[in-house]
């Protein structure tokens, strides 16, 4: 049964496209009306849509990855900075041109799509080494496996002995410290005769696009990151049919029933061990392929990109959205970046503009010691002001608050049909009056429902 058909959402109107939409038209509109305060012109507006848009995708992508893996079949993977990591840099070790001259790092010099195919089987090999001790470990123990691995991973690459060496006779480097150089953005050359160089002249598609933006005020590079972040929303809609297809299939029923209760599978004659291990390597495949994309914008990486807090981060969309849905897990990525994410900035932007405060105390003595004289203005500037540090803290709270009233999240709670086939929406036969028998599925279906409202 498809997503869309699941719980409230199919009332409402294009099911959970319609909802997801519902979702991006609320941000938009928030957002929007702060620009408009702020006075943004419209390349300011354009470009902070973007901005956040981007960032929606791809923690969208990134939870939907990480919902396979622990919505279906609750495996509790905290190395997914990792794995994003190994991705992106064995996708830029296979693209690194051969002789990168003075200050760079050598490579194979092959194109980008068999760099990005190599990143992705580079991900699953590595997410199928972690997945051996799930065979053996449960819940936290896995957890505490695939952090420490996340971390040996980043520390890995951030090693000295690594930033040039060679294998077979083969030149290759990781940059260490210093990262390493990405392939040029391919959506670039696509607007510009030089991908490599935006003061290159456009091509003719960028000069007809670039010409049709530039009568509303909207620069190159914004209508080229635009560009760049409709992929991402593309590669966002093919990881949600490919996830939705692969949980509605008999290989993700056994994934549910080893979330469920994994001795009752393996009763029935599932070899949940090699389940667990093909589950693994899909999901990190897909987290390698969402770190190049997320990087692929850019034109290095670092270690540094890839630090343990941004699988929190990615567990507190899936959490917030609910794990097990994929339509939560894109709402949940969608929520977070606009809420906690981009969110606290431009608040507190807009609080300073209406509500000029002087200087911002630089302690925390000095902003609470003039609270003896009931004066809470010191103290507001400072908390504003320190207003980004605190967004994990309030990422802390919001995920407090979502374990305590509603630890399903916001579409975890909706219920799927275990069978392929849904047999409560099956042809009926006619009775001779006219009408149709009562279906079966749906009188259970009913008769749960209202045993649900009375508990």
């Amino acid at each position: 049964m498809s997503e869309s058909t699941e719980g409230g959402s199919s009332r409402l109107p294009g099911g959970d496209a319609g909802l997801i939409l519902g979702v991006f038209f609320v941000l938009y509109a928030g957002f929007t009306l702060i620009g408009v305060v702020l006075g943004l012109d419209a390349n300011g507006l354009a470009s902070t849509l973007q901005r956040i848009t981007f960032f929606a995708a791809v923690y969208a992508l990134l939870a939907l990855a990480l919902n396979l893996q622990w919505g279906y079949a609750g495996l509790f993977n905290i190395g997914v900075a990792g794995f994003m990591a190994v991705g992106v840099y064995t996708m830029a070790m296979l693209t690194a041109p051969v002789n990168p001259g003075a200050g760079g790092v050598p490579g194979l010099g092959l194109p980008l799509p068999v760099g990005i195919v190599g990143g992705m089987l580079a991900a699953a090999f590595v997410g199928a080494i972690a997945a051996l001790p799930a065979l053996r470990l449960k819940a936290d123990y896995l957890a505490i496996v695939t952090l420490a691995l996340s971390e040996i991973i980043r520390i890995t690459y951030n090693s000295t002995s690594l930033q040039t060496f060679s294998l077979a006779g083969i030149k290759l480097g990781t940059g260490a410290s210093q990262g390493m150089s990405l392939p040029t953005n391919p959506v670039n050359a696509l607007f510009y005769s030089n991908a490599r160089s935006p003061a290159s002249p456009p091509t003719a598609l960028g000069e007809a696009v670039f010409g049709l933006f530039r009568v509303i005020g909207i620069e190159r590079t914004t209508v080229v990151d635009w560009a760049y972040t409709l992929v991402l929303i593309a590669f966002v809609g093919l990881f949600y049919v490919v996830l939705s297809r692969v949980g509605n299939s008999p290989f993700g029923r056994v994934l549910k029933a080893i979330r469920e209760d994994e001795l009752v599978a393996t009763s029935l004659g599932k070899r949940t061990g090699r389940f667990k291990i093909k589950v693994f390597m899909l999901g990190c495949a897909l987290m390698g392929l969402g770190g190049i994309l997320w990087q692929g914008s850019q034109s290095y990486v670092s270690p540094s990109s890839f630090l343990p807090i941004l699988t929190f981060y990615i567990f507190i969309a899936l959490i917030i959205g609910g794990a097990g849905s994929n339509t939560g897990s894109v709402i949940g990525g969608v929520l977070f970046v606009g809420l906690l994410f981009e969110g606290p900035t431009f608040v507190r932007r807009l609080v300073e503009q209406l509500l000029p405060l002087g200087e911002a105390p630089n302690t925390f003595v000095a902003a609470v010691a003039p609270l003896a004289s009931l004066d809470v203005l010191p103290l507001f500037a400072f908390l504003l002001g320190s207003l980004d540090s605190l967004r994990f803290v309030l990422a802390g709270v919001a995920l407090i608050y979502m374990i305590q009233t509603r630890p399903e999240g916001l579409l975890g709670h909706r219920k799927e049909i275990a069978s392929s086939v849904n047999l409560s929406q099956r042809e009926q036969p006619v009775q001779a009056d006219g009408g149709r028998p009562p279906n079966e599925s749906s009188v259970a279906h009913t008769a749960d429902e209202s045993h649900g409202e009375n508990t």
